[in-house]
C-alpha cells in the first residue's frame, strides 16, 4: 500500500511538474526548446570518462567518475557502482536487500570492513554492527541522484580515518538538474523499478526531489524475494554566507526474502538445484533515514548529519549443525542513531617563492545504539537470546595535511591524524539461552591511535605524472570485542580485541593524460595489517586473524576513440598471505586477478550501446590453501534508443548466461537427513542469476 501511494504521488508530481513548465512556455520560449533538448542529449552524447586529475591527485590509484559514467553503465543491483572503483568486486552472497560482499586489494572485505565509504558527507559504513564490522549498505541510494563518485585507494590521505586500509569512496547527489527524468523499467522474475529525478529554481534557492521503487522475485525455485524498496531523496541548495549550503534529507525502507549460500552437496545430491534454498525462511527488513547539513566556500567545509538506522536480519548458513532439531537460524538486530559532523579549512600562501597549501580538520561521530543484538529463532519467531547489547560509541578526531610545490615540478604532501575512541557497553540481558551470564561482558575502554601520510609527486611532463605515497590506516573493531569476558555459548573465558588495528601501505605509480583521449594510471602497491583478534557478528565471540601482507600491481586505461566510442581496461593483480605463522598462510577470499573492460557507443543518430566483462579470478578458501574457488565472468549487455525526449534501453545482465558463482565460502555445516553430530565441511556458494532481459522507458522533460 504505502509503495502504490508513492508511486501515485510521483506520478501527480511528473504530471503537475510536465504541466506548470507546459504552461509557463510562452510562443517564443517554446521555440528555446532546442537548448534544452541539448541538456537532454548530452547525458546521453557525452560518453564517460575519468577526469584528469594531473597536477591535483596525489598518488596514481585516485579517480573521479562523473554522473554520466555511471548512468552509462548496465548494472543489475545499487551496490555495483563501487565497481567503478577499479579493482573492485561487488558480489551477493543473501537476499537482495542486505548489503553486498565487496573485494578489493587481496581483501575480502565482507560488507565494508577497510574500505571506507560516505555520501554527501554522511559515513555509510557502520561501526559495531548487528551483522558485521563497517557494514556498507548501499541499496538506500538512488542510482539516478549520484553526480560522481570520487575514489582514493590506500592510507595515503589525512582526511580519512576509520576503515581506510584499502581506501575510500565518497558519492556524491547531485545538486543542480537541467531537467526532469522519468524511468520505469520491467524485467524477467517480476522485476519492477520506478524512478523520478526533478528539481527547480527559486530566486534564493533551488530543490531537487527524486524518488525510487523497486520490486522483484528474484529468479529462485522454492522463494520469491518480494523486494519492497523505497527511496526518497529531497535536497535544498542556496547561497549562505559567501558558501553554498545544502540540506538533505534521505529517507529508506525495505524489506525482503533471501536465497543464501547453498552446501554444493545438496546439489550434487538432488536434494535442490543452483537456484534452490535449504532454510526458506530467512530474510530482512531495514530502514534508514538521515538529515544532512553541509556549507562550503573556497576555504571552509562544514557539515552535520543524524541518521536513524534499523535492521533486522535472519540467516541460516550451517541448517542443522549446532542445533540438530530447530536449526541453525539466527537473527541479527541492529537499531541507532548516528550523530556526528566535520569542519575542515583550506588556506594557501606563498614562502620564499614557495606554494604552500595547508589542511586542517576535526570531525566527531556518536552512535547511540539501542540493541545491537544477537537471537536463535525459528522460521523469524525469536526463541532465545546469545547476545543483546546498548553501545555507545564516540570518536573525535583532527587531522592536518601541508602540500608545498618546491618547484613547478615537485611536490609533498605531508600528513598527520589522531584518532580517540571511547566504548561503552552494556547488556541488556543477565543470562541468555545457554545459561551464560553474559552481563559480565559489559565495560568500558577507549584508544587512540596517531597516523601519518606522505606523498611526492614529480611531474615527468604535461602529460605524465609520477607519484609515491605511504602512510598508516587504521580500523575500528566492533566495541561489544573490546569488553567480552566470557564466550556467550561455552561461557569459557575469552581474551578481549584489539579497539584500533594499525595497517601501514606505499605505492608507486604514474599517470597519464594524452590529447584529451586517453586516460591512464600505473600503481605498484603494498599493505600490511598487523594480527588482531576479530568480534564475529555471527558467533558473538572472537578469534584471530594473523598478521598479513598484501601486493600488487593495478593498471587503467580509458580510452575515448571518437566522440562516439569509448573503451575502458581496468587490470588488478593482488598477492595475499599471513606472515609470521606456522599455519597456513593463504588469506580466504583474496581475489589474485581482477579485469574490468568495456566498450561504449553513442550516435547522432539516436542510437546507443555498452557491452561490459568483469572477471575476478581464483580464491583461496581456506588458510592451507587445500581448496580454491573457480574464476568468475559476467556479461552485461545495454542497447538504446533515443527520440525526442524519450529514451528506450534494454539491458542483458549476465548476457551469456553464466552459471559461476558469485560467491564462495568453505566451512562445516550440516543437513537435516545427515547423521546426528556430522559436521560436513563443504563449499557452499551463491550462484550468479541467470541471464535476465530488463527494458527501461526514459522520459526526460
Amino acid at each position: 500500500m504505502k509503495n502504490n501511494v508513492l508511486c501515485i504521488v510521483s506520478v501527480l508530481l511528473l504530471l503537475i511538474e510536465t504541466q506548470s513548465r507546459a504552461e509557463g512556455l510562452s510562443e517564443e520560449q517554446n521555440n528555446i526548446t532546442e537548448s534544452e533538448q541539448q541538456d537532454i542529449d548530452d547525458v546521453v552524447l557525452i560518453l564517460g570518462e575519468r577526469e584528469n586529475l594531473i597536477g591535483v591527485a596525489q598518488s596514481a590509484s585516485q579517480g573521479v567518475v562523473s554522473r554520466e559514467e555511471i548512468q552509462q553503465r548496465p548494472m543489475s543491483r545499487t551496490g555495483e557502482i563501487l565497481e567503478f572503483v577499479p579493482g573492485m568486486v561487488v558480489t551477493q552472497h543473501s537476499g537482495t536487500g542486505k548489503a553486498n560482499q565487496y573485494f578489493l586489494r587481496g581483501f575480502n572485505l565482507d560488507h565494508g570492513t577497510d574500505f571506507a565509504t560516505s555520501i554527501d558527507g554522511m559515513p555509510i559504513n557502520l561501526r559495531t554492527h548487528g551483522h558485521g564490522q563497517g557494514y556498507t549498505d548501499l541499496n538506500f541510494i538512488i542510482d539516478k541522484s549520484v553526480d560522481s563518485i570520487s575514489y582514493k585507494k590506500g592510507a595515503y590521505y589525512a582526511d580519512v580515518g576509520d576503515f581506510s586500509g584499502a581506501g575510500a569512496a565518497e558519492i556524491k547527489t547531485v545538486n543542480q538538474v537541467n531537467h526532469g527524468v522519468a524511468e520505469f523499467t520491467v524485467g524477467e522474475n517480476a522485476y519492477y523499478n520506478f524512478t523520478i529525478l526533478d528539481g527547480f529554481d527559486n530566486v534564493e534557492d533551488s530543490w531537487i526531489y527524486a524518488v525510487n521503487i523497486n520490486t522483484r522475485d528474484g529468479p529462485w525455485t522454492d522463494i520469491n524475494e518480494d523486494l519492497n524498496k523505497t527511496s526518497v531523496l529531497l535536497k535544498n541548495s542556496r547561497e549562505v554566507g559567501g558558501g553554498i549550503f545544502e540540506v538533505t534529507a534521505m529517507l529508506y525502507d525495505n524489506s525482503w526474502n533471501s536465497a543464501d549460500q547453498i552446501p554444493q552437496r545438496a546439489v550434487q545430491a538432488g536434494i535442490i538445484d543452483e537456484l534452490g534454498s535449504i532454510d526458506t525462511s530467512v530474510g530482512g527488513e531495514s530502514n534508514r533515514y538521515s538529515l544532512s547539513l553541509n556549507w562550503q566556500n573556497d576555504n571552509y567545509l562544514a557539515s552535520l548529519y543524524a541518521i536513524q538506522y534499523d535492521l533486522n536480519l535472519w540467516s541460516n548458513f550451517t541448517y542443522f549443525l549446532d542445533a540438530e532439531i530447530d536449526g541453525d537460524q539466527f537473527q541479527q538486530v541492529d537499531s541507532r542513531s548516528v550523530y556526528g559532523g566535520r569542519i575542515v579549512r583550506d588556506f594557501s600562501r606563498e614562502q620564499n617563492g614557495l606554494a604552500i597549501k595547508n589542511k586542517v580538520g576535526i570531525e566527531a561521530r556518536y552512535d547511540d545504539i539501542g540493541e545491537v543484538g544477537l537471537h536463535r529463532s525459528i522460521n523469524r519467531i525469536r526463541n532465545g537470546t546469545v547476545r543483546s547489547d546498548k553501545v555507545e560509541e564516540l570518536s573525535v578526531a583532527s587531522f592536518f595535511e601541508n602540500s608545498i610545490s618546491w618547484t613547478e615540478n615537485l611536490k609533498t604532501i605531508v600528513g598527520f591524524r589522531y584518532d580517540y575512541y571511547q566504548f561503552d557497553v552494556s547488556s541488556l540481558v543477565n543470562t541468555n539461552t545457554y545459561g551464560v551470564d553474559v552481563s559480565q561482558n559489559g565495560g568500558t575502554t577507549d584508544d587512540g591511535i596517531f597516523s601519518t601520510k606522505a606523498s611526492l609527486v614529480y611531474a615527468l611532463s604535461d602529460e605524465w605524472e609520477s607519484y609515491w605515497s605511504m602512510g598508516q590506516g587504521f580500523h575500528s573493531n566492533d566495541a561489544r570485542g573490546t569488553t567480552i569476558k566470557v564466550d556467550p555459548v561455552s561461557g569459557q573465558p575469552v581474551e578481549k580485541v584489539d579497539p584500533l588495528v594499525r595497517s601501514f601501505g606505499y605505492e608507486l605509480g604514474v599517470r597519464g593524460f594524452w590529447n584529451e583521449q586517453l586516460n591512464t594510471s600505473v600503481a605498484l602497491w603494498n599493505l600490511e595489517l598487523d594480527s588482531e583478534l576479530l568480534f564475529v557478528g555471527d558467533a558473538g565471540n572472537t578469534e584471530p586473524a594473523g598478521a598479513s601482507k598484501r601486493k600488487g600491481i593495478e593498471i587503467t586505461a580509458y580510452y575515448r576513440l571518437t566522440k562516439d566510442w569509448a573503451f575502458d581496461l581496468e587490470y588488478a593483480y593482488t598477492d595475499a598471505e599471513f606472515v609470521n605463522t606456522s599455519e597456513g598462510r593463504f588469506v580466504p577470499g583474496a581475489v589474485k586477478e581482477v579485469i574490468q573492460a568495456g566498450v561504449n557507443a553513442n550516435f547522432t543518430n539516436g542510437w546507443f550501446g555498452s557491452a561490459r566483462l568483469r572477471y575476478f579470478g581464483e580464491r583461496p578458501l581456506d588458510e592451507a590453501g587445500s581448496v580454491f574457488s573457480d574464476s568468475t565472468s559476467l556479461v552485461n549487455l545495454r542497447l538504446g534508443y533515443r527520440f525526442d525526449h524519450w529514451v528506450i534501453t534494454t539491458d542483458i545482465l549476465n548476457a551469456l548466461d553464466s552459471n559461476d558463482h558469485d560467491i564462495d565460502y568453505f566451512y562445516a555445516s550440516r543437513l537435516n537427513s545427515e547423521p546426528t553430530g556430522a559436521e560436513i565441511d563443504d563449499l557452499h556458494y551463491h550462484v550468479l542469476e541467470p541471464r535476465t532481459l530488463r527494458v527501461s522507458v526514459t522520459y526526460n522533460f
